[in-house]
């Protein structure tokens, strides 16, 4: 079989841009899902010695022993701060954020909105599993109504704890924002729609068109209790009426 043949029946490999190092997430958890997905497209975009990513704490705290392009640690939450930074400081690079609710909608609230009330010209990547994942479970912003967490043990409670933050939503509002979408990536069908959406968030950012905003609502299997074939079906018939998928900002303009 020629080299050409060999690659068009290409199904799956592990990115270029990727370590040897094995990831630290649960099984299951979208977390490596979407680092693959985001460097394959660096790859095909030819970006990789332009990208920086910034990732402050949470479960993708050691994204940089991952991703092998130039990395940033942030503190919690000021990721999109360090990103404003490093774009402004040069302008010719890829620069994103990688952060989860926790941090981005929680303590990193201000941060993430006046980023985008700027019009910054970064890609900001939030992945949304409705929990503290990495220290314990807690409730988060995300937190659907109703739902358990080690800090709601009977149940968020709407009216001493308010309801979840569609923060997508609302950066969506301000005019900072280019492009803002909501993915997933718990079926092959969903990771192409992701990978899509990056590219198209890099080519904007390229463009200096402003600020991309890309979540990908993911499980927590492990703080949700669940096994992850579980976790994934109970995201569909839960997380996804809340938090709908598809585009929400397109071009500077709001779809829906």
């Amino acid at each position: 079989m020629s080299s050409i043949a060999k690659k068009e029946n290409l199904v799956y490999q592990k990115p270029a841009l990727r370590t040897e190092k094995p990831y630290h997430y649960c099984p299951g958890c979208g977390h490596g899902v979407v680092h693959n997905v985001i460097l394959e497209v660096l790859e095909e975009m030819g970006l990789q010695d332009k990208a920086i990513g910034i990732a402050p704490v949470g479960c993708a705290v050691l994204a940089y022993d991952y991703l092998n392009i130039d990395m940033q640690q942030a503190a919690h939450g000021r990721a999109p701060a360090l990103a404003s930074a490093v774009s402004r400081m040069m302008p010719d690079k890829a620069v994103f954020t990688y952060q989860g609710d926790g941090d981005l909608a929680a303590i990193g609230t201000a941060e993430t909105i006046h980023a985008c009330n700027r019009g910054e010209n970064i890609v900001i990547f939030f992945v949304n599993n409705g929990i503290y994942g990495m220290t314990g479970g807690q409730m988060a912003p995300t937190t659907l109504p109703g739902m358990t967490s080690s800090t709601s043990p009977h149940g968020r409670d709407v009216k001493t704890m308010g309801g979840p933050m569609k923060i997508t939503e609302m950066v969506a509002q301000l005019d900072g924002v280019y492009m803002c979408t909501r993915q997933s990536v718990h079926t092959p069908g969903n990771v192409r729609k992701l990978k899509k959406a990056i590219r198209q968030a890099f080519e904007n950012q390229q463009n200096h068109k402003g600020l991309s905003f890309i979540e990908i609502v993911s499980n927590c299997n492990s703080g949700w209790k669940m096994t992850p074939l579980a976790s994934n079906k109970w995201m569909e018939e839960n997380m996804f009426p809340v938090y709908p998928l598809g585009d929400i900002k397109v071009d500077g303009k709001l779809v829906k």
